[in-house]
């Protein structure tokens, strides 16, 4: 995963007028937060083709964070997209949309799917948990990369004479077991080096709080 502020030169975040992208190199998608005025010019300097663009998640109402999108819909549709959009936002951002599209006569060429906040699990993917939680009448995100466990020592696990089953995925996973005459079996002694994932804290709220610190407790990236 790459991630681009595309309306700055700098990662972290200096205002709060600002658009991130997730780049999910493996599935050659784009995930956007925030769509501010001017982020398809932006997104045009940092390389980003909108095209690849599959997630617009919008974390409140303020113009600064929605001034941009009706635009960036517009322009998927005169680039002939067919691949369908989803939009995350808060309530009311929907009728927003549907206005826009009412009063600038825009017909999209895609499927367009809007998908209301709440507080929780918002996309469940093969790779990638984002979270999302309410505060000060906006959003922060949590992206979560989930482990990955490398390949199991079959061999070392025919040493001891396991049996094929249940068992094997247990100690793959670094599972500890403890045989009635005390022997331990270390499940990272089974598995090579294992992936323990990352986690990425989006936090826009100027004010901090304990909901605030534990969001952003241990992340590799606090944007």
């Amino acid at each position: 995963m790459k991630i681009i502020n595309s309306t700055s030169t700098f990662l972290f975040l200096e205002n709060k007028d600002i658009s991130i992208a997730f780049k999910l190199i493996h599935l050659k998608d784009i995930w956007l937060f925030n769509c501010s005025e001017g982020c398809q010019h932006y997104l045009f300097k940092k390389q980003i083709k909108i095209n690849q663009i599959s997630k617009i998640i919008i974390t409140d109402l303020n113009i600064r964070n929605i001034s941009g999108l009706l635009g960036l819909l517009s322009s998927l549709s005169l680039t002939n997209r067919k691949k369908e959009l989803h939009i995350y936002g808060p309530r009311g951002l929907n009728f927003y949309l549907d206005l826009g599209k009412k009063y600038s006569k825009t017909t999209y060429r895609y499927n367009l799917y809007f998908h209301t906040l709440n507080t929780g699990l918002l996309i469940y993917d093969d790779i990638y948990r984002v979270y999302t939680f309410f505060k000060n009448f906006q959003f922060s995100c949590i992206i979560i990369t989930v482990s990955k466990y490398s390949k199991f020592k079959l061999d070392k696990a025919k040493q001891f004479y396991l049996k094929v089953g249940p068992l094997y995925g247990k100690l793959k996973r670094g599972f500890n077991f403890v045989l009635p005459d005390g022997f331990i079996f270390n499940g990272n002694s089974f598995a090579c080096h294992s992936d323990l994932g990352k986690k990425t804290s989006l936090l826009l709220s100027q004010y901090h709080d304990r909901q605030s610190l534990e969001i952003i407790s241990k992340p590799q990236v606090l944007l």
